[in-house]
C-alpha cells in the first residue's frame, strides 16, 4: 500500500472518497433489529424504560413491566422467520439502489452477526441468523457495494435510563432489570455505567468512559475484520467528542482515529487504496475532511465542493404502525434535489420483525424502480453543473423536517455528465419548458424517455417543446447537449 493511514487527523486527511461512490447516488438501507418486534417505532429499547413514554405504555400493557419483561426478554422475540434477503436484493436493484447497507448494531447493543465479544447477537439469540453475512452474500449476488451502520458510540449514555424505576404507581421504585447482575455486559453495568449520567448536555455519542471507548473499538474492528465492508456509517460524529473543544485538541477521540486509520488500511487491502467510504455526521471542517459528511433527514441548500451523503426513511425508522410514508414522488424530488448539490440518498426501506416488507413499501419501490428506467441516466456517474437549482423553490434545510416542496413550473435541477447538462423539471411544465440559465449554445435536446425535443434559443432563454404526455409520472428530464 502506497498510503498507509495513522490514527491523526494529519493522516486522515490524505482520505479521498472513491468514485464508485460518487457515481452511484442512491443506496437502500436494512434499518432492521429486535427492535421492529413491537412495531412501534425507533428507540424502542430506550423508551420502554422512559416511564410515561408512548413506548413505556405499550410495553406494559402489551408485554409486562420492564422489571419482569425488559429488552434482553424481547429480544429472544425477534425470529425473522420469513426473511429472504435475496428476494429483497432483487427489488432493491431493480428500484435502482446501486449500493446497499446493513445495520450492524443499533443503539440496543444488539449485534446482527455472529460476535465473539458480545453474547447478544442475532446468530446465538432470536433468529439464529447471520443477518449482515445474509445481506452481503445478497448484495454481492447484485454487484452492489455492501456497507454496515453501526450506532454503538450512543448507546452507553443511551441506556443509563434501563439502571432507573418508576417515580410512581403499582411499581414505584422496583429497578428495572437493567440492574439485573445477570446481564451487566448487555446493559454496559460493567463500565460502570451510572457514571455517566453527566453526559446530558452533550453530543450524545460522547461519554468519557476509557473503558467503554475500548470496547466500542473491538467492536468495530471485528465488524472490519469479518466483512470488510464498502461502507461503514457512525450514527453520529466520529466517537467520542466533547463538544465545545476542538476535535484536534480532544484526546477522547483517540479510539475514533484508530478505528478509522484501521478501516482505511483494511479497506486499501481488501478493495484498492481509497476505495471505502466513511459516512459521520460531525459537521466540523476537521471531521468533514477525515470522512464523508452524513445528513440525517435532511438537504444541503446548495452544491458542496465535497461529496456527501444523506440517510432518510421511507417513514420511521424502525417499524411503526403509526407512521405514514413518504410519497415515490417525494422520494424522488428528494433524491434529485441532493444529487444535484454533489450527495448521496440511503433510503431505509422498513422490515416487520418476520423480515418482510409490507405492500406500501412495496409499491414506493416499483414506481422509484419505474422511474429510474426512465432517468437513470442522468443520475448515475453525474456530477453537479456550475448551478445545482433554477427556480424560486427552495427544500428547508433544518434537520428531520422533509416536508414535500411546492414545486412550481420553472423549478430545475442540474447534473452533468460530459457535454450533456441534464434538467429536471421538478414539476410539470405545460407545452414547454422555458430554461434562464443556459449561457452556452444548445446542440441538441431530448426528453429521456421519449426522445428528441424542438428547442430554440431566443433572448437568453431556452424554449423547449414537450410533448403532450410525459413520460414519467413525476420528475421528467430534459438532456441537454452542449
Amino acid at each position: 500500500m502506497s498510503k498507509v493511514f495513522e490514527p491523526t487527523f494529519e493522516s486522515l486527511y490524505r482520505y479521498r472518497c472513491p468514485e464508485w461512490f460518487r457515481d452511484a447516488k442512491f443506496g437502500i438501507w436494512s434499518h432492521w433489529g429486535p427492535q421492529s418486534v413491537p412495531m412501534y417505532g425507533d428507540w424502542y429499547a430506550r423508551n420502554m424504560y422512559v416511564e410515561g413514554s408512548p413506548q413505556y405504555l405499550y410495553h406494559i400493557r402489551h408485554y409486562g413491566h420492564p422489571s419482569e419483561f425488559g429488552y434482553k426478554d424481547l429480544v429472544q422475540l425477534w425470529h425473522a422467520e420469513n426473511f429472504d434477503p435475496e428476494g429483497l436484493m432483487d427489488l432493491y436493484y431493480r428500484s435502482g439502489a446501486r449500493y446497499f447497507m446493513s445495520q450492524a448494531t443499533h443503539h440496543d447493543h444488539f449485534f446482527n452477526y455472529a460476535s465473539r465479544i458480545n453474547r447478544f447477537n442475532s446468530v446465538d439469540v432470536g433468529p439464529h441468523k447471520d443477518i449482515c453475512g445474509l445481506w452481503q452474500k445478497a448484495a454481492a449476488k447484485y454487484g452492489l457495494p455492501f456497507g454496515m451502520s453501526e450506532h454503538l458510540g450512543a448507546s452507553f449514555s443511551w441506556w443509563t435510563v434501563n439502571k432507573l424505576a418508576d417515580k410512581e404507581g403499582p411499581y414505584k421504585g422496583v429497578p428495572y432489570d437493567g440492574n439485573d447482575p445477570a446481564y451487566r455486559d448487555f446493559y454496559h453495568n460493567d463500565f460502570e455505567h451510572l457514571d455517566d449520567l453527566k453526559t446530558v448536555g452533550h453530543a450524545p455519542w460522547y461519554t468519557a468512559n476509557a473503558k467503554y471507548h475500548a470496547y466500542w473499538l473491538s467492536a468495530v474492528k471485528e465488524m472490519i475484520d469479518l466483512y470488510h465492508p464498502d461502507l461503514l456509517y457512525s450514527d453520529g460524529g466520529l466517537p467520542f467528542a466533547e463538544l465545545g473543544k476542538a476535535p484536534t485538541d480532544d484526546p477522547l477521540y483517540r479510539a475514533g482515529l484508530e478505528f478509522l486509520a484501521y478501516y482505511y488500511n483494511d479497506g486499501a487491502r481488501i478493495h484498492g487504496e481509497d476505495s471505502v467510504v466513511y459516512l459521520q455526521k460531525d459537521r466540523r471542517p476537521e471531521c468533514s475532511r477525515i470522512g464523508t459528511l452524513d445528513v440525517e433527514k435532511s438537504q444541503l441548500t446548495d452544491i458542496s465542493p465535497e461529496p456527501w451523503h444523506t440517510d432518510t426513511c421511507i417513514g420511521n425508522w424502525f417499524y411503526d404502525v403509526r407512521q405514514k410514508y413518504k410519497s415515490p414522488a417525494h422520494i424522488v424530488e428528494m433524491l434529485v434535489d441532493i444529487v444535484a448539490k454533489n450527495g448521496n440518498m440511503l433510503l431505509n426501506v422498513l422490515q416487520k420483525p418476520d423480515g418482510t416488507i409490507d405492500a406500501q413499501a412495496q409499491y414506493i419501490l416499483e414506481h422509484i424502480g419505474a422511474w429510474f428506467a426512465v432517468n437513470a441516466e442522468g443520475i448515475y456517474g453525474t456530477r453537479p453543473w456550475r448551478v445545482a437549482a433554477e427556480g424560486t423553490s427552495r427544500v428547508d434545510p433544518a434537520g428531520f423536517k422533509e416536508a414535500k416542496v411546492d414545486w412550481m413550473p420553472g423549478d430545475y435541477r442540474f447534473t452533468c455528465k460530459g457535454s450533456s447538462v441534464y434538467a429536471f423539471m421538478m414539476a410539470p411544465c405545460e407545452g414547454e419548458a422555458v430554461l434562464r440559465s443556459f449561457t452556452e449554445r444548445v446542440k441538441g435536446v431530448e426528453l429521456l424517455g421519449f426522445g428528441h425535443c424542438e428547442f430554440a434559443q431566443p433572448f437568453g432563454a431556452l424554449n423547449v417543446k414537450l410533448p403532450a404526455r410525459l413520460p414519467s409520472e413525476f420528475v421528467n428530464c430534459l438532456k441537454i447537449t452542449l
